[in-house]
């Protein structure tokens, strides 16, 4: 029997309910919270697209460098290629194939260049004058006198192939066109290149600089000849007869005690210096008998010769043992063109020779003046027609002298100025003895001074 309780109506009410609400079983029915959760994003929905845009970019940015890289790379092949492929942009050029070497290194007592050409033409003779030269700091300076030394003389005779038994003069001149070089005594020495004896000077005591012959030639007493005709004792002192085997081959200048300068085509002869003997202060066969000869030991050829073309037609000969000046009046050096010389074209000149009837035992030391002109207008006449260069002269002879015709290659073209001879050439060709006044080819001596002074000093023996 059940026991009925008393409840208060309220909570009879929440009683009724929760009656209402129970289980079979005693199961409670029990609150469910759903719990709402944020899904993650799917890949294929969301950041796909987001990832390929990112390898888009990159890809993008890598092509673009790829290619600014392939540009400045073909850039700087082409500027290595003209570099390498040119003369040198920047410097000064050693030789051919020999690299470059700044501006600043060339001539300052250190060998940069492979074979040290920028160490090779540093001092020069400038003028008729004999104004010494050097080359410094990228330009081509006068010496001031003062503290020059004798020392100096012989070591700036030296850097132009001079032996220093070479019997040099100075002296000085008030022609003080552009600073000159001071010179600092304390450092004089003779186991030091001279460019580095000297340094550039704002000021010169005295106002006075440095001019230098390394030899006599311009003491030299030559008479003054005149007209086509057989030449006098001692009035071409430098010619000089080379011969093979006691025959006349062909003549030559005296330019200093060792060296003599001929035609290409006649040191060709034979290929041997042994063979050669030279003759100084001779006029014809008999003056063989009294007269010592001189033997050669070197031969030195134009490396560019070229036979057909008459280009290059010069070489030297060094003697075995130097001629002595002052044995003879009758023989005495020819003075080089220095650099500068007023040499304006066209000219007179003379030539000289040995020559005559046979051109064999009765030959003879002639002589002839020749009216010299320069290429531009050798190359308007008909009998050159564009084949004279820039190191040759052609001339014609101011009087026909059927003797001169046979003159032989070799022989010195000179000409005399303020006192001065000067050798301007050796003769390489002329017309045939029908054609005397047709024309005559003399090699520019002028053209080739840095090639004798490279030979003579790369050579250079006391």
């Amino acid at each position: 029997m059940s026991t009925s309780l008393s409840l208060d109506p309220s909570e009879r009410l929440r009683h009724d309910a929760a009656e209402k609400t129970r289980l079979p079983g005693n199961l409670e029915l029990k609150p469910q919270f759903v719990h709402h959760l944020t899904s993650s994003p799917s890949p294929d929905l969301k950041n796909t697209p987001r990832h390929k845009g990112f390898k888009r970019r990159c890809v993008t940015r890598m092509l673009s460098a790829g290619f600014c890289l392939l540009i400045f790379l073909l850039l700087v092949g082409i500027l290595l290629a003209y570099y390498f492929s040119s003369r040198c942009i920047h410097g000064v050029q050693c030789s051919a194939g020999g690299g470059c070497v700044w501006a600043s290194q060339w001539c300052d007592g250190v060998r940069d260049c492979p074979h040290g050409q920028d160490e090779d033409d540093c001092v020069r003779l400038h003028g008729s004058n004999f104004l010494l030269q050097v080359y410094n700091q990228e330009r081509w300076r006068s010496v001031c006198s003062h503290g020059w030394t004798p020392e100096l003389s012989r070591a700036s005779c030296r850097d132009m192939g001079y032996s220093g038994s070479t019997k040099v003069l100075a002296g000085s001149s008030e022609e003080l066109s552009q600073p000159g070089l001071l010179v600092d005594t304390s450092q004089t020495n003779p186991h030091v290149p001279l460019v580095q004896q000297l340094a550039p000077g704002s000021q010169c005591p005295g106002d006075t600089v440095v001019t230098l012959q390394c030899t006599a030639c311009a003491g030299v007493n030559s008479s003054q000849p005149s007209g086509s005709q057989q030449a006098s004792l001692g009035a071409w002192p430098w010619q000089v007869s080379l011969q093979v085997a006691g025959t006349h081959r062909c003549g030559g200048a005296i330019i200093s005690p060792w060296w003599i300068v001929t035609a290409a085509r006649c040191a060709l002869m034979t290929s041997s210096a042994a063979d050669w003997s030279v003759y100084a202060g001779v006029l014809r066969p008999e003056d063989l008998l009294f007269t010592p000869a001189a033997s050669v030991s070197l031969l030195v050829v134009h490396e560019d010769f070229d036979a057909n073309t008459q280009r290059n037609d010069i070489a030297l000969m060094r003697l075995s043992s130097p001629l002595h000046f002052s044995a003879s009046s009758h023989v005495g050096p020819v003075c080089l063109p220095n650099v500068g010389l007023n040499l304006s074209l066209p000219l007179m000149g003379w030539t000289t020779g040995y020559g005559g009837p046979g051109h064999g035992d009765g030959w003879y030391l002639l002589q002839a003046q020749v009216f010299l002109e320069g290429p531009e207008a050798c190359n308007t006449s008909a009998s050159h027609q564009g084949t004279i260069s820039e190191d040759m002269f052609c001339g014609a002879r101011a009087e026909p002298a059927s003797q001169m015709c046979r003159s032989d290659s070799g022989g010195p073209l000179v000409w005399q100025m303020g006192g001065v001879w000067w050798l301007l050439g050796d003769h390489v060709w002329s017309a045939g003895c029908g054609e005397s006044n047709r024309g005559e080819l003399y090699s520019n001596v002028t053209f080739f001074l840095d090639w004798i002074h490279l030979h003579m000093k790369k050579h250079l023996a006391d």
